[in-house]
């Protein structure tokens, strides 16, 4: 479609526009005019909001779904118009289905599933075979068919082994290697962060220990081997501190953390609500904030919903049995914006496309119109009408929020909240 976006607040430090309120001509996909009081056209259909923003699409680098194998929990054509209406043009795609994804037909089979919907995406490889941490997956057959990255979705490999010649391998192919950090041993049968609120509670900690020692021995690793490793999600104010000498030493490092490690911390657990239950685990409200520091001076490069649908049957029973995991598509922004300053949130939701090697679109003329639109004023209540999902496992229900997506432009289509 042909659209004339009227009165919309540039949010793109990259954009000779940046900050500025202006229209938005747009033709066969591609912004062919940036102006104040852009004509009318009889070729173009126009849009109009109170306190509208655009920023470059955004992107989410950790998202399951369940299809193949897990269509209960979540389809793909479902899953990516849950991603579109929530402001994402483009996903990442956990390897977590089943079959794993750990081979090109597997590849293949997810991109053609979302061949027709607005939100593009991309699939991580598995690292290993069946994600179990005993032999490499076919990875250069996985890039070839269109893998962006290869990692076991939320779990540690216990074999640095395997690991270092990992790194070693991709680097003929410049791949990316994700590196989910957690100590199983020391995880044990932990189910909650190990402090006050456990020990009180009666739950089985995990100390921050597990992920830290991990995080370090990764970086080890890394330094020998050189090339480039992703650390996905982090929670603790020492794996923070990590990876920020890491890259003072200049190594290939980027991280990321995820929306509910920024908003909420373990004091969440007190009425043994599964919903609260991730991998990693809430941590401390000291935790929390070196994390949120970690965002506003850039040693986290990206933030994630880590979304993560779990059915009913996984989800409502003790929460010692319980699965990991919340939806967080639909409130990422909203829950954002009662903690961080909107520039850094548009940031840090469009650098997952420059780790990725994504091709990224700046919003100036003659370029890809590929637009995230929301608005920044509105406060209210994230409730069980507001989840798109099919599962309904947010850790946010009942959170307050401030800010709301009205929806997405790309691929020349204008899909709305």
């Amino acid at each position: 479609m042909n659209l004339i976006i009227r009165k919309a607040t540039i949010i793109d430090p990259q954009s000779p526009f940046h900050n500025q309120t202006i229209d938005l001509k747009i033709t066969e996909g591609v912004i062919e005019k940036i102006g104040v009081s852009i004509p009318k056209s009889d070729t173009h259909q126009e849009f109009q909001q109170d306190g509208l923003h655009l920023s470059q699409g955004w992107f989410d680098t950790s998202v399951s779904f369940g299809e193949p194998g897990f269509e209960d929990r979540e389809t793909i054509a479902n899953g990516l118009d849950v991603a579109a209406r929530s402001g994402f043009t483009g996903i990442a795609l956990q390897p977590n289905s089943y079959p794993i994804i750990d081979n090109q037909s597997q590849v293949h089979f997810v991109k053609q599933k979302a061949i027709n919907s607005s939100t593009e995406l991309f699939p991580i490889g598995a690292l290993t075979k069946g994600s179990e941490g005993k032999d490499m997956a076919e990875l250069f057959d996985m890039k070839n068919a269109g893998a962006i990255a290869f990692g076991d979705y939320g779990k540690s490999l216990t074999n640095a082994n395997l690991l270092k010649i990992g790194l070693q391998y991709v680097q003929d192919f410049d791949g990316l290697v994700i590196a989910f950090c957690q100590d199983e041993t020391i995880k044990g049968n932990g189910v909650a962060n190990e402090g006050i609120v456990s020990t009180r509670l009666g739950l089985k900690g995990i100390p921050n220990l597990a992920e830290e020692l991990i995080v370090a021995r990764n970086l080890f690793l890394l330094e020998y081997t050189g090339g480039k490793m992703h650390i996905p999600t982090i929670s603790t104010a020492k794996s923070v501190a990590l990876i920020k000498e890491a890259k003072k030493k200049g190594l290939q490092v980027t991280c990321s953390v995820s929306v509910h490690h920024l908003v909420m911390t373990d004091e969440k657990l007190e009425g043994f609500d599964t919903r609260y239950k991730v991998s990693p685990p809430l941590r401390t409200d000291n935790d929390r904030q070196s994390l949120i520091a970690g965002v506003i001076d850039n040693t986290i490069d990206c933030i994630t919903s880590d979304h993560n649908p779990i059915d009913i049957e996984n989800k409502k029973m003790e929460f010692d049995l319980a699965k990991n995991g919340t939806i967080g598509l639909e409130s990422s922004f909203g829950a954002l914006t009662t903690v961080l300053p909107l520039e850094k949130i548009v940031e840090k939701l469009t650098f997952g496309k420059n780790i990725l090697n994504i091709e990224s679109e700046i919003i100036n003329e003659n370029k890809k119109a590929n637009l995230t639109l929301f608005q920044i004023t509105s406060n209210w209540t994230f409730k069980k009408e507001n989840m798109l999902s099919k599962s309904k496992n947010s850790a946010f229900l009942g959170h307050e929020m401030k800010g709301k997506v009205i929806g997405i432009f790309t691929k020349g289509k204008l899909v709305l909240s």
